[in-house]
């Protein structure tokens, strides 16, 4: 099958083709995001001239050298310069929406730059700007930016489930390249790619089968990838085995003045964008990655955020801890708290406290119970005879593990990090899991936000140390944020 036989049958009739409307619709969409920034910013501005000033709002200036100067023209003015070092961020891009957290840090970035920006113009033209109506305009409208982000966030996913806002995708490589490109494009619909054609090299089958059995219309060999321009709007090259530089410069060349868009995978993964650098040398593309760090300003802040965070729930749920005792010491009369040795960071053996969930007499029951997976490093198993009533419920909501705030405090552990492991799980770890030890264990984590007890040892372990290995602050409150709707839902609880 050649490269026109593939080609769909409305672009060869002048109609619209599936392209065409996901160009549209990227145009739609940035337009609607654009909007919605600007409502939130002029949200935020207001309530902060209210706040500041109340019901004097004509009477409120700015000092100026030239003369005062109304808050409402300057909010006016601050409100198109906000939008302004949005774009500069190009926090528009829709290929931000829906995977990672570089749509938020974009955000972020723009709106500290500008309130620096404002403090420097106004230190050298000495303007006399009221520092309450900046306290309280720049936190609050980051604030609503990021949640409204969130909310679209949640709804492009949703929709990219169904297929809509996909970039219609061909792949380049060999078929185990392909394959792999492919599945995990399936994987993750949220990246916004859909695998519409593929270019397999060494083979002319067609239509060709992808690792999960779908069948892709294989155009073979395409001297001229210009000619799919309305068909695809994203052209990958999988692999570096796929072709030579010069054909992938060629290809670059060929897509000039056209609407798609190229990208290269790399045999790299499991590496967050911000330990990758570009270290280019005369025309080769380097890429510089990071060696991951355990230590510095980065886990101090982190230590920070632990506190703050625990102690304000800690208060805010106080009565529902004094609730939470009375309901599991009256079911059976036993201890309210539940202590096990638990392994935390560099291997460093401490006591987890969480309330008791199951029967008094668990872990010598434990020795007469088939796990579900009984190779596997973890006990699980769905429905254990030992959970109590009161545990059940305690647990599908994850109520069970609010004492580890406690833990938190005395430093034992952290709100976000890996699973904390029993000492023998930790004995019959390959060599590679022990890196969970480099960081301390979580009351919450990566396995609590993609699938708690659904997940596989494997699986598991595979995103513990992609956070281990790779997390953030900004990463650390996308968890929190994840977990309260997670545990909300009651996925993968048992």
């Amino acid at each position: 099958m050649n490269v026109t036989d593939s080609l769909s049958s409305a672009q060869r009739t002048g109609r619209p083709t599936r392209s065409t409307n996901i160009a549209k619709q990227r145009h739609h969409f940035r337009t609607v995001v654009a909007a919605l920034d600007v409502v939130v910013i002029v949200v935020a501005i207001v309530i902060a001239v209210l706040l500041r000033f109340g019901e004097n709002t004509d009477a409120a200036q700015v000092g100026t050298a030239s003369g005062p100067l109304g808050y409402t023209f300057f909010s006016a003015c601050l409100a198109i310069a906000w939008v302004i070092a949005l774009h500069a961020k190009q926090c528009y891009r829709v290929e931000l929406f829906g995977v990672g957290d570089d749509e938020f840090r974009r955000v972020a970035r723009a709106t500290f730059g500008l309130f620096g920006a404002i403090a420097i113009v106004a230190l050298l033209a000495k303007l006399d700007l009221a520092r309450g109506y900046l306290a309280i305009a720049f936190p609050l409208g980051l604030l609503l930016l990021l949640l409204e982000r969130a909310i679209v966030r949640r709804w492009i996913v949703r929709r990219r489930a169904h297929g809509d806002y996909c970039d219609q995708t061909l792949i380049i490589g060999t078929p185990p390249e392909v394959r792999r490109a492919a599945s995990v494009i399936a994987r993750h619909p949220a990246a916004g790619y859909r695998a519409a054609l593929v270019s397999v090299i060494g083979t002319d089958e067609s239509p060709f089968v992808l690792s999960d059995g779908t069948e892709v219309d294989n155009v073979g060999p395409i001297a001229d990838v210009s000619t799919l321009d309305g068909s695809i709007n994203t052209l990958i090259v999988a692999g570096q085995s796929a072709m030579t530089p010069e054909e992938v410069r060629q290809i670059g060349w060929q897509l000039e003045g056209t609407d798609i868009r190229l990208a290269l995978t790399s045999t790299m993964t499991d590496v967050a964008g911000p330990r990758i650098h570009r270290r280019p040398i005369e025309g080769l593309p380097l890429m510089s990655v990071e060696s991951p760090t355990y230590a510095g300003r980065k886990f101090l802040v982190k230590r920070m955020l632990d506190i703050a965070i625990s102690v304000v729930v800690l208060v805010l749920l106080s009565p529902v801890l004094v609730v939470l005792a009375a309901c599991v010491y009256f079911e059976d009369r036993g201890p309210v708290l539940f202590r096990q040795v638990r392994v935390g960071v560099n291997g460093q053996l401490f006591r987890m406290t969480k309330f008791r969930s199951m029967v008094v007499d668990a872990e010598k029951l434990r020795a007469d119970l088939v796990p579900d997976d009984a190779s596997g490093v973890l006990f699980k198993m769905k429905d254990d005879p030992r959970i109590t009533r009161v545990g059940k419920f305690i647990r599908t909501y994850s109520l069970d593990e609010l004492p580890q705030l406690f833990d938190v405090l005395i430093g034992h552990m952290s709100l976000v990090g890996p699973r904390p492991p029993l000492p023998d799980e930790v004995r019959r770890y390959e060599k590679h899991v022990h890196r969970r030890l480099n960081v301390k264990p979580g009351v919450t984590g990566p396995w609590q936000v993609g699938g708690r007890s659904k997940l596989t040892w494997a699986q598991s372990v595979q995103k513990d140390l992609y956070y281990v290995e790779n997390w953030s602050v900004t990463g650390d409150l996308a968890i929190l944020a994840r977990t309260v709707r997670a545990v909300l839902q009651r996925e993968g609880a048992h």
